[in-house]
């Protein structure tokens, strides 16, 4: 039996145009402008989604948007903002160094960075369009030691206002391999997260992030953007510790525990985009649904199934209504009996449809199709509860274009 979105409820976007005008009816409802807005995906890798973003970009950069925020590295992210801003590079450079999880080759992201910087050829600073990651440098199976961030402090604070903890940083980072022990993230044992030497530096970096902090009126005026990569280094390096050391914690829900710092990380980079943005103009951010619900993430890990509040959650309790979340969903050959049928036969191509009133026209007990590839996750009605809207793609291959 299937169930139906009536297609009133959605409308068809079935070129760049229809999108941003759909997009534009969604904001203009709205008490007051989105300070980010979300936009996630499914999965990485399948090439109607990161099309569909750089559409909308286009549209929402004619609207006042000034930066794009994707899930990768933070720092690595420069090294495509400033090739974006003119830097000379090459570009296949750009794309392996500038992205962090290989990201640099999924369809669609090789346009975006053309495209950013064909647009900011010639226009001033203000006006340029911003490349920007709010990922730490964490991937899944191994995180880097606390070093290149507590360095990069030290070496911008004057040394009149180091702290004397310091000193004996060097001795206590000891060799990086120490930190990257990929077993550390299954066996608790492997890891350096929970020596003397970790503990110690957790009180390091909160003393460099205290002295950054408290000379921030002097030297964020003589370089801003010095000291906004400062602070970023110095709560990364935080962050890292911490994560270091729930690697370390034999707790049954060690693994959420892992998931939920990263999301804290993830959600410091975004708060900390709205600040340095905010006289410029609102973001766009791009990740998979999961790092950007409102509604608890969750995730399969063997038998088990791991739970915790996404970057985006804790960025939205922040931000309240300042945060705008739209789902990404799409299917070949969606099950009619399925939330995914659903949307599917309201569209013959794609279509944004109002979060709420898809909850209104479906019942809340509806299927969940199966997904399209080995790492998609299909949006659930508990991800839809959470969200401003959805669009649905039914015009993808579903192909999973490598990209590690």
């Amino acid at each position: 039996m299937s169930t139906a979105v009536p297609s009133s409820v959605g409308r068809e976007v079935a070129d760049a145009a229809s999108l941003g005008r759909a997009f534009d009816d969604l904001l203009a409802a709205r008490a007051e402008p989105p300070a980010l807005l979300a936009l996630g995906e499914p999965t990485h890798g399948v090439e109607a989604f990161p099309l569909l973003r750089n559409e909308l970009l286009g549209h929402l950069v004619e609207r006042g948007y000034r930066s794009i925020v994707l899930e990768t590295d933070v720092f690595a992210a420069s090294v495509v903002d400033a090739y974006v801003a003119g830097a000379a590079g090459d570009l296949d450079t750009v794309l392996a160094t500038g992205f962090s999880h290989g990201f640099g080759a999924v369809p669609g992201n090789r346009e975006l960075v053309e495209w950013l910087r064909e647009y900011n050829a010639g226009r001033a600073d203000g006006d340029r369009v911003r490349f920007l990651g709010f990922d730490p440098p964490v991937e899944f199976a191994a995180a880097p030691g606390p070093r290149e961030a507590l360095t990069a402090v030290a070496e911008y604070l004057p040394a009149a206002l180091l702290p004397p903890s310091v000193r004996g940083m060097d001795a206590l980072l000891g060799a990086d391999t120490d930190w990257t022990n990929e077993a550390a993230m299954y066996d608790p044992a492997a890891s350096v997260g929970g020596s003397d030497r970790a503990r110690a530096l957790r009180v390091v970096a909160d003393d460099l992030a205290s002295a950054l902090r408290r000379a921030a009126p002097t030297l964020r005026q003589a370089d801003p953007t010095g000291h906004d990569r400062a602070t970023a280094y110095a709560r990364t390096a935080l962050g890292l510790l911490r994560y270091h050391a729930a690697m370390a914690h034999p707790a049954p829900d060690r693994i959420g525990t892992l998931l939920s710092l990263r999301a804290e990380m993830m959600a410091d980079n975004l708060l900390a985009t709205v600040e340095q943005e905010r006289h410029r103009g609102p973001s766009l951010v791009y990740a998979e649904n999961v790092h950007l619900q409102r509604t608890p993430s969750r995730m399969a890990m063997g038998p088990d199934e791991v739970s915790w509040g996404s970057a985006g959650a804790l960025a939205a309790a922040t931000l309240g209504d300042r945060y705008v979340f739209v789902a990404m969903d799409g299917k070949v050959d969606s099950d009619p009996a399925t939330l995914q049928g659903a949307l599917a036969a309201a569209t013959d191509r794609r279509a944004l449809f109002p979060a709420r009133a898809v909850r209104a026209a479906l019942p809340p007990t509806i299927a969940v199709d199966t997904p399209m590839v080995r790492s998609h996750i299909p949006l659930t009605p508990a991800v839809l509860d959470g969200a401003d809207a959805v669009v649905y793609v039914t015009d993808t291959d579903g192909v999973q274009h490598q990209y590690w």
